[in-house]
């Protein structure tokens, strides 16, 4: 698994999940369970993790819905 995307913000996890899954790229999010350790406040950011082999199909998907990834195309 590779590092696809990290946010705060769990609208963008949910989002990008959704393209990804109409582009049949399996994805996994991680540290969704930090919000227990923070007390719900979102300093921990999320990550959104692919298979290597389809990680630039998925960061093309991204980078084509203006979903910023801080990561080269």
């Amino acid at each position: 698994m590779k590092e696809l995307l990290r946010t705060n913000d769990p609208t963008i996890i949910a989002f990008a999940s959704a393209l990804l899954q109409g582009e049949d790229i399996d994805c996994f999010q991680v540290d969704v369970n930090m919000s227990v350790l923070e007390g719900g406040i979102g300093i921990f950011p999320r990550r959104l993790m692919v298979h290597e082999e389809n990680h630039t199909a998925a960061l093309r998907v991204l980078a084509d819905n203006d979903i910023p990834t801080g990561m080269p195309v």
